[in-house]
């Protein structure tokens, strides 16, 4: 029988299909739905640096309240169950789903600074994630920052974050890199086992009826699995790390793209969230198919072999593309 079975961040998959970060895991019954359907691991929904440093204020806020009234008022505490904070909840929500699937579970925190907020990473260990998933999302707005400065900061709370957990610990990280593979190198050094290509940013538009702003999030299309393919087909064999390619992820076709660029596991969200559990037996039955009809034995043997590494024409990733591709429409008819 075809092998569908992979190796990420040193956790045993029966197959590269992963649930990336998404809604999808705050309901116990779907994450069940998930993993009866076959899904090999589902990444918990993101907790958010602001959250937990924003509810964290609040609760203090109740704390202080007061203080100045009688001196008595220094030893009162508000009812905790009036000012539960979330960030508290979502490691409850993690516990659970450790306690309800039979596989990994992988924590999902968002930030991109240093401070006491990383705790939290302890705590989903403690909660018991397989893994966790560090998504660095950060729009930089101000003149004065520069790209150096970013990267030195990220750089430095995987470094924090690194320090303060034992299991495994990928980075999920953005296109919008100058020079992404010294980045991710960097990354790897700080302690990233694996880097997750890419983040989707949030895309706000103009209602031209109300003049206001749009908050919407449009699902992905396969179109967009050519960035990840090639940028993870460029870093394979070259830095040190398991790959996870998230983003345009919708067939057994993606998924294989994915295998043969070096990731080690492919994440999908959007064809979840349009199709829900339903489209991954087909995906994974497509997947055998096609691997018996090409006499692939398993997985691992077609992972990296698309690579830049391994292909023909290493420079069909780079710029000597660019101009070759340009130049073809005048070929077309």
């Amino acid at each position: 029988m075809t092998d569908l079975s992979t190796t990420y961040l040193g956790l045993n998959l029966k197959n590269p299909l992963v649930a990336s970060a998404s809604p999808l895991s705050k309901k116990l019954e779907k994450a069940r739905k998930l993993e009866e359907a076959g899904i090999a691991a589902i990444v918990m929904y993101s907790l958010f640096e602001e959250q937990i440093l924003h509810e964290s204020l609040e609760f203090d806020h109740y704390l202080s309240r007061g203080t100045d009234s009688f001196a008595e008022a220094l030893t009162y505490l508000p009812d905790g169950g009036m000012y539960s904070i979330s960030p508290d909840k979502y490691v409850d929500q993690l516990s659970a789903l450790k306690k309800s699937l039979s596989i990994p579970v992988i924590g999902s925190l968002n930030g991109v600074s240093k401070g006491g907020w990383t705790k939290y990473a302890k705590r989903m260990q403690d909660a018991g994630a397989d893994a966790l998933e560090l998504n660095l999302y950060y729009v930089v707005t101000d003149l004065d920052l520069k790209s150096g400065d970013i990267e030195n900061v990220q750089v430095d709370l995987v470094s924090e974050v690194r320090s303060v957990i034992k299991i495994p610990l990928a980075i999920k990280i953005s296109p919008f890199v100058t020079a992404l593979p010294n980045f991710a190198h960097r990354l790897v050094e700080a302690g990233a086992n694996g880097l997750v290509l890419f983040n989707r940013f949030y895309q706000p538009d103009f209602d031209l009826d109300e003049l206001d702003i749009i908050h919407n999030l449009d699902l992905s299309t396969p179109a967009e699995l050519r960035l990840p393919l090639r940028w993870i087909s460029i870093l394979y064999g070259k830095v040190q790390a398991d790959y996870a390619l998230t983003s345009g992820v919708h067939s057994a076709s993606d998924v294989l793209k994915a295998m043969m660029a070096g990731a080690k596991v492919a994440m999908m969200a959007s064809n979840l969230l349009h199709k829900g559990e339903q489209a991954i037996p087909s995906i994974l039955s497509d997947l055998q198919d096609w691997m018996k009809e090409r006499e692939y034995q398993s997985i691992k043997q077609m992972q990296g072999s698309m690579s830049q590494q391994n292909v023909g024409e290493p420079a069909a990733f780079e710029r000597a593309n660019y101009m070759k591709v340009l130049g073809s429409w005048h070929d077309l008819p």
